[in-house]
């Protein structure tokens, strides 16, 4: 059951979906000169909702030492921070419009259910 395309709709109307483009992580590529470079599937087209951290989930993400513009992000689908089994360097995720703009990375996942994730990313200066 996805209990948050259940009550989406009220807490829409408070805070409301705005969209977003996510990329999904592939590993990298190692280039000519041996440097890697991060590869990400083709961009997929999303509504998301940013909210803040609660204070607990700030104390999760300040143990991973991350710093920066620290936001929630609320999206449907299974999406991943950083597995380095994988070789996966964390997902991303571009919004383009409103106070919110900006290139995320996804650093951490906080809730992982099979409809929806919710996921602590740092905006990236890109």
């Amino acid at each position: 059951m996805n209990l948050h395309q259940i009550v989406s709709g009220a807490i829409g109307r408070v805070n409301p979906f705005i969209n977003a483009t996510l990329l999904r992580s592939t590993g990298y590529t190692i280039g000519a000169d041996g440097s890697q470079a991060p590869s990400y599937a083709a961009p997929v087209p999303a509504a998301v909702q940013v909210q803040a951290l609660s204070s607990d989930e700030l104390k999760q993400v300040e143990g991973l030492n991350v710093q920066g513009n620290k936001q929630g992000i609320y999206l449907n689908g299974n999406w991943n921070g950083a597995v380095r089994v994988n070789r996966a360097g964390g997902d991303l995720i571009v919004i383009d419009q409103g106070p919110a703009a900006g290139t995320y990375l996804v650093v951490t996942v906080l809730e992982n259910w099979p409809d929806w994730t919710k996921v602590a990313v740092v905006l990236q200066n890109v």
